[in-house]
């Protein structure tokens, strides 16, 4: 499809969505409504901070401002608009809600001065505050947020927001200050997107397209304005002293710095070197290799370069999952899979690649509480009871874990385990071969379009190959991966495996078998689609964490996918020239870059060699 085909298609399905969205009913009033200053995911959940609170006690109200942060990004620096998520969006377009970093599901009215959401789940409403403007002193009105709502999800081409705006049937705007989104169900689950979801100024994109590519800085509302951009490689954010929202309960102490400046690196170790030189600030480290070694350097040892962690609990599960495609044959057999995750030899991998640094994720809420642990509680036994039949009997009498090996060598212990259970499916040696009772080979070829996911796949192929499994790679490139992705035309890949906390919004989409998106496994399971639906018709906190719990027993039990590392806080190295807030021990989501400061004295001490 050319260009030109792609923006007539995307200027279409907005205008089709408008028209359809003018022609809906508008909404009808409910005086049942309940109006409050914050909302949250789990049902009767009581927020932290009441009513009338000043500042999250997380930060610091009297940090100073000034200074720079430079930051590195590998993120595509080619356009400004909203539409596209432009690197460093959220410190220059105000969000509904802000999330609390210091609870678990805690959402706050931000540019909405009070939230509501129906008894029947489907519409939320927001109220708008009557303070809010543009940088440019128009007020921001409801015509804004549904411009903004209804553009996003009515684009299905640039940067994915239809995708995850499908549980929005329309936006009503019935006056000025009062939003209301309708929903198919869960409007409360689906809160996270108003926190992520920048408001655009429908009178400054009237005339122009915000579908299209652009480096020209738009009108904004935030705590800073993007300044200055040069495409491909930097965007710089300059604080805006009279924001109007700069004394909002959920801002004051934040956005501290006066300049934010976001750098273009390709290359990881350019990056590393560009830190070590002073040239960036804050560096994320993935690579543990690199964290275990690359920085023994004077600066460390002087106290001026840190290693430290960044609090973020409100992305937990595992760092990679192995997905099984249970719609094909021989990954419908629940023998198979299990097969298959004996032979992944974890402690080997962590102990050879990653220095010991990792641990299992035995769950596919790791780290979280929403984690299945030991036997199943009273509730969710309770929960779990009418199925028994369906399922494993393991689920109601055994702890799950996957296998341990030593890590020292071939797994023998494990391939053993792994070798029996594909013979009770059916599968036998016929000279190095593993086949079915047919004599047809057990294959599986693991699809992939990143070069580095081969250090985890690789040593894993070999351990299938002892087993008679015709194992391989198949390198190709993203735009194929994501096709064959798509069509689920494959046999296994390797995926992220984080799961936003507490876990509600990808429930449906990643195992309900009604799901036409990311159920990556094909999982087609009548007691995980109960349990989905358990959990999100939970009435208090209890018994979804108990739905939670039992489906996550489930899920394991089946082997649909094989989580690897739990996922835990961020590793960063940074120079030590700022200023941090103390944070409590339980910290769901550390305030980083908003919650820290510039400390004249700390980088006057540092002496960077060039």
């Amino acid at each position: 499809m050319s260009t030109r085909s792609l923006r007539l298609a995307r200027k279409t399905a907005v205008l089709l969505l408008v028209l359809w969205t003018q022609q809906a009913p508008p909404a009808a009033a409910d005086d049942s409504l309940e109006f409050r200053h914050g909302v949250s995911q789990i049902p009767n959940y009581k927020l932290k901070y009441p009513r009338g609170f000043t500042h999250f006690d997380y930060v610091n109200v009297e940090a100073p401002k000034g200074g720079a942060l430079v930051l590195p990004t590998a993120v595509p620096l080619d356009s400004v608009s909203p539409m596209y998520k432009p690197m460093g969006y959220e410190l220059s377009y105000d969000r509904l809600l802000e999330r609390s970093g210091d609870e678990v599901s805690g959402y706050y009215c931000s540019l909405a001065e009070s939230v509501a959401v129906s008894a029947d789940g489907r519409r939320i409403v927001f109220r708008l505050r009557p303070e809010a403007r543009w940088h440019d002193g128009t007020p921001i009105t409801s015509t804004d947020i549904k411009f903004s709502i209804d553009t996003f999800r009515g684009d299905i081409l640039a940067a994915g927001w239809a995708a995850m705006l499908g549980w929005i049937i329309r936006v009503d705007a019935p006056d000025e200050r009062t939003v209301v989104v309708h929903t198919e169900f869960d409007a409360a689950k689906q809160v996270l997107f108003f926190v992520n979801m920048p408001m655009a100024p429908a009178h400054y994109w009237r005339d122009r397209d915000l579908t299209e590519a652009t480096i020209e800085p738009p009108l904004q509302s935030g705590p800073y304005r993007l300044s200055k951009a040069a495409q491909g490689r930097f965007f710089t954010y300059t604080r805006v002293p009279d924001y109007w929202g700069r004394e909002l309960p959920v801002n004051r102490g934040r956005f501290n710095f006066e300049t934010i400046r976001y750098e273009k690196y390709l290359d990881a170790t350019v990056a590393r070197e560009a830190l070590r030189a002073g040239n960036i600030d804050v560096w994320t480290e993935g690579d543990l290799r690199h964290w275990l070694s690359s920085y023994d350097v004077p600066a460390l040892e002087r106290g001026w370069l840190i290693k430290g962690r960044l609090a973020s609990g409100v992305r937990r599960g595992s760092g990679l999952r192995l997905v099984l495609n249970t719609k094909r044959r021989p990954f419908d057999n629940v023998k198979v899979r299990e097969a298959l995750a004996l032979a992944f030899d974890f402690e080997w991998q962590n102990r050879v690649l990653h220095g010991g640094e990792l641990s299992r994720a035995d769950s596919y809420f790791a780290n979280s509480n929403f984690a299945s642990t030991g036997l199943p509680t009273e509730a969710e036994v309770a929960l779990l009871e009418p199925y028994r039949a369906q399922l494993p009997k393991e689920v109601f009498d055994k702890v799950f874990s996957f296998h341990r090996s030593e890590g020292v060598g071939i797994d023998r212990v494990g391939l053993s385990k792994a070798r029996q259970l594909l013979a009770d499916a059916g599968y036998q040696m016929r000279g190095d071969v593993l086949s079915d009772t047919t004599g047809e080979p057990l294959t599986i070829v693991f699809l992939t379009a990143s070069p580095s996911q081969q250090r985890t796949l690789l040593p894993y192929v070999r351990a299938l190959t002892i087993l008679g499994i015709q194992a391989s790679i198949r390198m190709i490139d993203g735009t194929s991966f994501a096709h064959l992705r798509t069509n689920g035309d494959y046999d296994a890949i390797l995926l992220p495996g984080f799961i936003d906390m507490p876990p509600t919004w990808q429930l449906r989409p990643y195992y309900h078998s009604m799901s036409t998106g990311w159920n990556d496994s094909g999982i087609d399971n009548p007691v995980v689609d109960a349990l989905v639906d358990a959990a999100l018709a939970a009435p208090n906190p209890g018994r979804f964490m108990a739905a939670l719990r039992s489906l996550d027993r489930v899920l394991l039990w089946n082997y649909y996918q094989i989580p690897l590392d739990a996922r835990e806080d961020t590793r960063i190295v940074y120079w030590d020239k700022f200023g941090r807030p103390e944070l409590p021990d339980e910290m769901y989501d550390a305030p980083f870059p908003d919650g820290w400061w510039f400390d004249e004295v700390k980088a006057a001490r540092i002496v960077v060699d060039r």
